[in-house]
């Protein structure tokens, strides 16, 4: 074999080796940065048997938004079925920058079109309002199948690709407007030591729920944290009005919105109704507080952030 054939064999192992040493190098600093662990995912789990439904921070971040917005606006858990089945076909639930021709967002809206500029369409709390402003505007919606009331607002090419969707999507609609309580959890990452914004929580509860979500003006509703392994986190007390389920269901809702929130808002731990779920054990998921009374939180829903 000639001398320059074997110098180009050798220096080709020599890419692939470096090229594999790469990959192991970054898989380890991925390892490392998650504390060795599986990477964060949040599940649904329904009433009754079968797995539950699984999916990523992301995706969970946005569900959550879909259904706070619908609350805002006094909707039914059936709008948040329609547009969180709506944002699975059109984006994967992701907030993506591109689509056919100039489609953007959650729901792939098009600016030209007459939905809002590109930065308003990009901003999920305003592309799913403008969603659900269709929706409204739709006679008996919430009766309608599920195709039916997506493809009046959406005009799309496959209007039939939104049934598959549907129990998924009602599942995730069941958990987040609080119906099914506890049924929402997500486990975080490993070795994320930034810290929380309070003004952040606050400011994000207010744009996606309405300025009624927070406390009254009189009371901040925040103090240090310190129980339950909460360090020196910042609290935020929410209210819970009403009694029996309704109560609940609004506790619930406001509790699975902070858990899917937990990464982009640094959020360490949430209660409600004596259970909690916190970010240094997220994978235990919903527990109950050793010795707390079930009923003794009902009224609020307390949120701390990382210190």
């Amino acid at each position: 074999m000639p001398a320059s054939d074997v110098f180009r064999r050798r220096l080709l192992r020599a890419f692939v080796a470096l090229v594999v040493l790469g990959g192991v190098g970054a898989y380890l600093l991925v390892h490392l940065n998650t504390g060795g662990g599986p990477a964060p995912r949040c599940e649904v789990r329904g009433k009754g048997e079968g797995e539950p439904y699984e999916l990523d921070p992301e995706q969970a971040a946005n569900a959550a938004t879909i259904s706070a917005v619908a609350s805002s606006r006094r909707l039914p858990e059936r709008a948040v079925t329609i547009a969180i089945a709506t944002a699975m076909q059109e984006s994967g639930l992701r907030n993506i920058e591109h689509g056919d021709r100039d489609s953007l967002g959650l729901f792939q809206q098009r600016p030209s079109q007459g939905w809002g500029t590109e930065e308003q369409i990009l901003d999920p709390v305003y592309s799913t309002g403008k969603f659900y402003e269709h929706l409204a505007e739709i006679p008996g919606y919430s009766r309608l199948p599920l195709t039916e009331a997506a493809q009046r607002v959406q005009r799309s090419g496959f209007p039939q690709a939104y049934a598959k969707h549907e129990p998924a999507a009602a599942r995730l609609a069941a958990a987040l407007t609080g119906r099914d309580g506890g049924a929402f959890t997500c486990t975080t990452a490993k070795g994320d030591t930034r810290s929380g914004d309070p003004a952040l929580l606050r400011e994000a509860l207010k744009r996606e729920f309405g300025a009624g979500v927070l406390p009254d003006a009189g009371g901040s509703g925040e103090g240090s944290g310190g129980a339950n392994g909460a360090g020196a986190g910042q609290v935020l007390v929410l209210p819970v009005a009403g009694d029996g389920a309704d109560a609940a269901g609004r506790g619930w809702e406001l509790a699975h919105w902070a858990v899917a929130q937990a990464p982009r808002l640094r959020v360490a731990q949430v209660s409600f109704a004596g259970r909690e779920w916190r970010a240094e054990d997220s994978t235990a998921g919903w527990r109950e507080v050793e010795g707390a009374n079930a009923e003794a939180g009902a009224a609020s829903v307390r949120i701390v952030t990382e210190p």
